[in-house]
């Protein structure tokens, strides 16, 4: 749905329509809101709404603690799972400073930017989210538990597959928000799943991961579950991925798609701090088909970037070493500009590696640079690199980089 300002107001008042969600997220992507009244939301759209941003991590402190939320009518969507009687919608927001100026921290905005850039270049990128999530029992009283709501394996089906129903709902209910998911399955580890997106333009699919991870949890919760998009979960079992397929248009000159996958290759390992920004996500890297090597294959589930199989007018890379922790808004900003960066140079796109790099040797293996494999490893490369310096707010580099 595509709404105006005045559109919204109107669809406020014909659907019965009581709270307003006002929605943003920290600098790591956890979804924050404030709900306001439906007498206040015009307000609002002239005003802002003002909020504490020194209680949100890395916003501010008190000294300079005021921020405003701008809503965007036309990212409006109810929110199906409330009352049918004083409806709950949500809008996504801009952030700014009282005196208008953007706020650096608004991750949102920093990928409108890049957005921006890209058609400044005549380009247009698309973005495929695929999310992976464990689904985990609750004890007596509640609280998350580590045991997983089934005990199945990869594609398997019911009775063994006991989250095809969770998922069902999950589907549904993001269409009603009309959000398109394009397949679902359980994945590899117990009690793990995976739903994927069909591929959209790079805001619209970061509100869409955004969206998600809310509804997942959700609609899990109201199966008296736990969905953990943690990036590993179980010591013992695969990690959770989030794999990003990019693809770009126009593609006509000869070399465009390859000079793509060579700048974003280019600047992985910068980019691993936010891609990958906890502790955890390094548990991951380099296990049950999580990379570890910055390398490119066809079809091959071993690469940091695969091509996937596919007609040409579907033709797409996918970056596989992301994990659901990471802040998607920021995370295909940063691709963004080092795609960009690789067709503005023409960077040149190393030769394919057509081999399992999960079972080649250490001789073969050494011949590969590697992504960062630790957290604080990541957090120095990105603080040196000229790439993230550019590209990545200081205020921001300095809370993911503890500068």
């Amino acid at each position: 749905m595509q709404f105006s300002k005045d559109e919204v107001l109107q669809y406020v008042q014909e659907e019965d329509v009581k709270f307003i969600r006002l929605a943003f997220c920290d600098v790591f992507g956890k979804q924050k809101n404030i709900s306001i009244l439906a007498e206040e939301l015009e307000r609002a759209f002239t005003y802002g709404i003002a909020f504490d941003a020194s209680a949100i991590t890395g916003f501010g402190d008190e000294a300079r603690s005021d921020l405003l939320l701008w809503p965007e009518p036309d990212t409006l969507t109810l929110l199906p799972w409330r009352p049918e009687q004083g409806r709950v919608v949500r809008m996504f927001t801009r952030i700014t400073y009282p005196d208008g100026k953007p706020f650096e921290c608004d991750t949102r905005s920093l990928l409108k930017g890049a957005m921006q850039k890209a058609r400044e270049k005549g380009y247009t990128f698309f973005f495929g989210a695929e999310q992976e999530f464990y689904l985990f029992r609750l004890d007596e009283e509640g609280e998350p538990t580590k045991k997983p709501y089934d005990k199945a394996g990869y594609m398997d089906i019911a009775p063994d597959d006991r989250g095809e129903n969770v998922r069902r709902e999950i589907c549904l209910t993001l269409e009603q928000m009309g959000i398109r998911p394009e397949s679902s399955h359980h994945e590899e580890g117990p009690g793990q799943n995976e739903i994927d997106f069909r591929y959209a333009d790079a805001l619209t699919a970061a509100d869409q991961a955004q969206t998600f991870q809310t509804i997942v949890k959700t609609v899990a919760h109201r199966n008296g579950l736990c969905a953990d998009f943690s990036a590993k979960p179980l010591a013992d079992a695969p990690g959770n991925g989030f794999h990003i397929n990019l693809s770009v248009q126009p593609c006509d000159r000869e070399g465009v798609f390859q000079n793509v996958i060579a700048g974003v290759l280019t600047h992985a390992q910068a980019m691993t701090a936010f891609l990958n920004p906890t502790e955890q996500s390094y548990q991951r890297l380099g296990k049950n088909k999580a990379p570890t090597y910055l390398s490119w294959s066809r079809e091959n589930r071993s690469q940091l970037i695969r091509i996937p199989a596919a007609a040409d007018e579907y033709r797409r890379m996918e970056l596989r070493s992301a994990d659901p922790t990471a802040n998607p808004y920021l995370t295909f900003a940063l691709i963004i500009y080092a795609a960009l960066d690789g067709v503005e140079k023409q960077l040149p796109l190393p030769k394919p590696c057509d081999v399992n790099l999960f079972k080649a040797d250490a001789q073969f293996l050494s011949t590969f640079e590697r992504l960062p494999a630790s957290l604080s490893a990541a957090n120095s490369v990105a603080a040196g690199s000229d790439f993230i310096c550019a590209h990545v707010p200081s205020r921001v580099l300095d809370i993911y980089c503890n500068r």
